[in-house]
Parts: C-alpha cells; structure tokens; sequence
C-alpha cells in the first residue's frame, strides 16, 4: 500500500507545476499522497533526518559564533582596555586572550596550569583576569581577596595569590585567606580592610555588568581575540589558538 501511495504521490508532483508544492495549492487527496510519501521516503532513509539535524546544529552554531563575534567587538574596550584587571604573559603580546574566573570553579581549577603553560610558551600572548564570581559566598568572598591583594600589593602578588586560591581546599573563610596572606607575606589586616571597599566592589560590579551584556553566565568562559569561547574546550587551548590565528591570517 505504501508503495503505491507513494507512486501516486510522484505522479502528482510529474504531472502538476512548481505551485503544487504549496499545500494550499493541493487538493485533499494530493496533500495525503505528498504526505505518505515523504512519510515513506523517511522510513526507508532515516539518515536523512540525522543529516537534517545535524544541518540545523551546524548553522545554530555558526550564527550562535557570529553573534558572539559582535558582541566582543561591541565590548572590546571593557574587555581588553578596562584598566583595572591583571594582565600577565606578554603585556605587548599580538594576541589577547580574557579569561572570567570563580575560584570555586572546578573547570576554571583545572584549565589554569594549561592556560599558564600555554601563555608561557608561546610568548606572544596578552592574558586578563576577570574576576567573576557567581558560585556563592565563597566565591564572592575569594575573588574580593584576589582584587584587594592586587590593589595593596601589585600584580605579581596578585598572580600568587590567583594560584594559591586554586589550591586551596575546603571552604573560604578569613581565617583561611589570613592565613594565606601569612604565607605569602602580605598584609592580612590591611587586605581584610580592603575586602569590602567600594574599590573591589566596583570591579566585580563591571564585571558583572560586562558579562550581562556579554551573555556570559559561565565559568570559565574566554575571549580569544575576536572570538567567544564558552567552557573548556575540548580540542585544548593551544589547538583553538592556533586555528583562530590561522582564520585571523
């Protein structure tokens, strides 16, 4: 039966203009058979419907990265020229790579020693540090001890305390930072005091404000020249550089 329908179908389209495409055009019966025969054709080829689907994905995220594109370059300044965040590799470096971080993240954890390794041995690689923290009290707590270490006591210490933070296990609490402080021979009293300054609140607060506009609601997301990285990718980071060098010529 389907095979007939399906002939009947055929015929219909032979015989009948480019019009009887459009159902409106069809009578009940054309309609039926046009049905039974995509219908048949589906059942007998269902890699068709894969292909389609993958199709569709393929061109959701092509213009998910196009508009991601517009969205970097509509924040470049904020992004790349906030004169507030650290910037560590080579501050003259022809590529800039910005990195939100929480450091209750535990992608954000594990991408860390990759990123620095690969920012150390490629040598041409600007790196910002945006800190973003969206993970809870904890996370607020930690990326306001990481701004005040840099405001107090400059970039290097604030790079330390960035990887210490990484480190750290169990909850963050002040007597934790404070006893970080002591390791890394800083001022714990005067960073404490710094903690909840309108000075650091102010940078997660742009922060925060850049990423809405950015819809970015994830860590660790990344700006890799002109393009929007969401997550850890899987191909690694040296691979992703390397193919957005090669598109950028």
């Amino acid at each position: 039966m389907k095979s007939l329908m399906t002939a009947a179908a055929m015929a219909v389209l032979l015989a009948s203009p480019a019009a009887a495409f459009d159902p409106a055009n069809m009578t009940e019966a054309e309609r039926e058979a046009f049905g039974e025969a995509v219908r048949g054709y589906i059942m007998d080829n269902p890699q068709v419907l894969v292909e389609a689907i993958n199709a569709m994905e393929a061109r959701r995220l092509e213009a998910e990265a196009e508009n991601d594109k517009l969205l970097v370059a509509a924040n470049s300044a904020a992004l790349f020229e906030d004169g507030y965040s650290w910037i560590g590799g080579n501050p003259e470096g022809a590529l800039t790579i910005v990195e939100f971080i929480d450091y209750r993240c535990g992608y954000c954890r594990r991408i860390a020693p990759e990123l620095d390794k690969v920012v150390a041995e490629d040598g041409d690689i600007r790196l910002i540090l945006k800190e973003f923290p969206i993970l809870g009290q904890e996370s607020d707590l930690a990326a306001r001890y990481a701004i005040a270490v840099r405001q107090i006591a400059g970039g290097d210490a604030y790079k330390a305390a960035h990887d210490r933070l990484y480190e750290l296990r169990g909850g963050v609490t002040i007597e934790t930072l404070n006893a970080l402080s002591a390791d890394l021979g800083l001022d714990a009293q005067a960073i404490v005091q710094r903690m909840n300054t309108e000075e650091v609140s102010s940078e997660i607060r742009q922060n925060r404000q850049l990423a809405e506009r950015m819809q970015i609601m994830g860590t660790p997301t990344f700006v890799i020249g002109p393009e929007l990285l969401r997550g850890v990718p899987t191909a690694g980071l040296a691979a992703v550089i390397e193919t957005i060098r090669a598109e950028a010529g």
